[in-house]
């Protein structure tokens, strides 16, 4: 949410992490219902605008993840396999 709760930013993935970006071209088609859905669901002065973005966490937890496997990485910290 904005500081002025006027705009709500959504991080959305698709199960299976495919086509994400047709994920959000779908929600963002259909931004008009769901903020209406909104509206009638939280108490606030007006509806923000919702934004979708595809989440980038699942791609950076991967990363970390391959970090974390790298033989060089165990070495370091002293892991046994």
């Amino acid at each position: 949410m904005s500081p002025d709760l006027k705009i709500a930013t959504a991080f959305v993935m698709p199960l299976g992490g495919k086509d994400g970006r047709d994920v959000v071209k779908a929600f963002d088609r259909n931004r008009k219902y769901l903020r209406g859905d909104v509206a009638r669901r939280v108490k606030l002065r007006y509806a923000p605008d919702l934004r979708f973005r595809l989440d980038p966490s699942f791609d950076e937890s991967d990363r970390i993840e391959t970090l974390l496997r790298d033989p060089a990485v165990k070495r370091d910290l002293g892991v046994d396999e």
